[in-house]
């Protein structure tokens, strides 16, 4: 079988968008042109890698495992042109992090503060929701994630390097704001606006209540902190967001943090990668960066003792322990 890193290139950019037209727009080459390579790359493998389903282009069963490889070596190129570029250089790299939204607060200052120390690193931060690192992940797009609880089911190396209390906010005009200890169950009937389903705060709001038998009352859903935020300062419900998201607004007394039973939900920040994946120089001094001084970033407890940090885990095996 004799295949071009062109042609393997050309089906990548094909199999990925499942749209000859969309490929050849990415690479800069016409429609016919990449029609024939990918012709080409058939008859040299003697297997259909595409086929035509109404007016959808779908991958065969042989273009499937074509792609897992193709991927492959794409990463193992992309690789070697980041070693060499840090050989030519003598420093630095080039650094992609993938961040959940949440964790924007504390992860950018966190990025600012290590590229000072290495000012020759070039870094690409993408901040998203946990439905897109979760495909980042399985694709293997970004070097390293920040996030909360990592998704089971895939081979994954995690370690937790900071608590993530959750914490119940209101507005600083409601009854709440001036109570105690507030049991769980006075929460049942008051409106929250909540994220979107799958994300890991909904996730975790949901489980706290079904298992002390509480019941939700998910009025409205937002997807972002920021508009949760915003809408409980507005008086729309309660909220349960990250401590981190917080600083600005509890400063400036535009929300106020509840005294719930059963609260903070105590969670960490893990830093994550696929298990097997070769860190270069730059992710691998931004991971121990991580590690070491995040602490630092963590706010002050509010709440009463069980906001304080806890312990941090070690490392996780999610194939084994499901995260």
């Amino acid at each position: 079988m004799h295949v071009t890193l062109r042609q393997l290139k050309i089906f990548e950019a094909v199999a990925r968008h499942l749209n000859f037209t969309r490929a050849a727009e990415e690479l800069h080459l016409s429609q016919p042109a990449v029609s024939m390579q990918i012709r080409q790359l058939e008859e040299g493998m003697g297997l259909a890698l595409f086929e035509q389903i109404g007016r959808r282009t779908q991958l065969t069963e042989a273009g499937r495992e074509m792609y897992h490889y193709a991927r492959a070596v794409d990463d193992l190129l992309g690789e070697a042109e980041e070693v060499a570029e840090t050989l030519r250089s003598g420093a630095g790299g080039r650094l992609r992090i993938s961040v959940a939204s949440t964790a924007n607060a504390f992860a950018t200052r966190l990025l600012a503060a290590f590229v000072r120390q290495h000012p020759g690193v070039r870094f690409a931060l993408d901040v998203t929701n946990r439905e897109t690192l979760l495909r980042e992940l399985e694709e293997n797009q970004a070097d390293l994630v920040i996030m909360g609880r990592p998704p089971e089911g895939l081979d994954l190396v995690t370690e937790a390097f900071m608590d993530n209390p959750l914490v119940v906010i209101a507005s600083p005009g409601h009854p709440m704001v001036r109570r105690s200890r507030i049991p769980l169950k006075d929460l049942e009937d008051e409106p929250f606006v909540v994220r979107e389903p799958g994300s890991g705060t909904r996730i975790a709001m949901e489980r706290t209540f079904r298992e002390r038998g509480v019941s939700l009352n998910a009025g409205m859903e937002m997807s972002s902190n920021e508009a949760i935020k915003q809408a409980v300062e507005a008086g729309l419900g309660l909220g349960i967001v990250s401590i981190h998201t917080l600083a600005l607004e509890l400063e400036a007394g535009r929300l106020a943090v509840l005294d719930v039973e059963s609260f903070p939900i105590l969670r960490h920040w893990y830093v994550v990668h696929r298990r097997g994946k070769r860190l270069l120089p730059a992710a691998r001094a931004f991971k121990d960066y991580v590690l070491e001084r995040a602490r630092a970033y963590m706010p002050p407890a509010v709440g009463g003792e069980h906001s304080r940090p806890g312990p941090v885990e070690g490392i996780v095996d999610t194939s084994a322990h499901g995260g």
